[in-house]
């Protein structure tokens, strides 16, 4: 004899109210915390992204990453794989930009610029690698080589010139500055020197480079570079004191200043001795 089967399941009851309140509350506390993890992680790689290297031709930063649509042309257009994508979980890099480590693989300088013409947005410049409208790579800026003196063994006194033979503009990038090594008395210094006005940033130099680290590496040329202000005029230079066209003087006058400069030394040096 069949026996019918009981459905012991019991019956869902309605959310009162209450609970409905409850969970719409922890939703929103949820999606609230995912969206401070999301910012936080969108800020740290803004943050990191101003010490990446972008491939030649690249516009300021800022602009980029708001005009860079991570298609990746560039990428498949370099022909020495010196150009990556940023892939998930670098952290550091904003997701699905360009940009190269130039340890690893540099910017080998390719004089027809393959990764520049591809880009369909224009975060990449092409007008800012051309002369006369031809593409002319030996004026690229994407950074500028730094030499750590106290790691180059070339500032020992160890005969080293791997980063100037390794430099694709030889001699003008990088030059050689010899100077007597008075430890010795018998050598010579041959001290790497960084030209900002020819270095690209191709990153040559820092692959070459036979320290563990490199005691040469490549920065954005904003990170690398100081600024002494637009209030400093460069006296022998015509252009530059052209800025000083217009300008009115003001003189502060105070006690110290109505005294002649040898007068008051003398007098800080008497009383220093009484």
């Amino acid at each position: 004899m069949s026996q019918k089967k009981t459905n012991i399941s019991k019956k869902r009851e309605p959310l009162s109210d209450r609970r409905k309140f409850i969970l719409n509350m922890a939703r929103g506390v949820g999606i609230a915390a995912l969206s401070g993890f999301v910012w936080s992680a969108y800020v740290d790689e803004a943050t990191a992204s101003q010490l990446l290297l972008r491939p030649p031709g690249a516009i300021k930063e800022d602009d980029f990453l708001k005009t860079c649509i991570k298609c990746g042309l560039c990428v498949e257009a370099c022909p020495y794989d010196t150009l990556m994508l940023a892939a998930p979980g670098d952290n550091d890099r904003p997701l699905g930009t360009p940009y190269f480590v130039p340890r690893d693989v540099p910017c080998y300088m390719c004089t027809d610029i393959p990764c520049v013409p591809v880009c369909p947005t224009g975060a990449l410049d092409e007008s800012s690698v051309s002369t006369d409208g031809k593409l002319d790579i030996n004026i690229a800026d994407m950074g500028l080589a730094v030499i750590d003196k106290e790691s180059c063994i070339a500032y020992w006194g160890i005969q080293c010139d791997a980063c100037y033979r390794a430099c694709p503009i030889l001699g003008k990038a990088i030059t050689i500055e010899y100077d007597q090594n008075t430890r010795t008395g018998k050598h010579a210094f041959m001290k790497p020197i960084v030209h900002s006005d020819a270095c690209t940033g191709c990153g040559l130099c820092e692959h070459a480079c036979v320290t563990e680290k490199p005691a040469i590496f490549i920065l954005p040329r904003e990170i690398a570079m100081g600024k002494a202000g637009s209030h400093y005029i460069k006296g022998w230079d015509k252009s530059d004191e052209k800025r000083l066209e217009g300008a009115t003087t003001k003189i502060n006058t105070t006690e110290i200043s109505k005294q002649k400069a040898s007068d008051k030394l003398n007098g800080d040096m008497l009383e220093g001795l009484y």
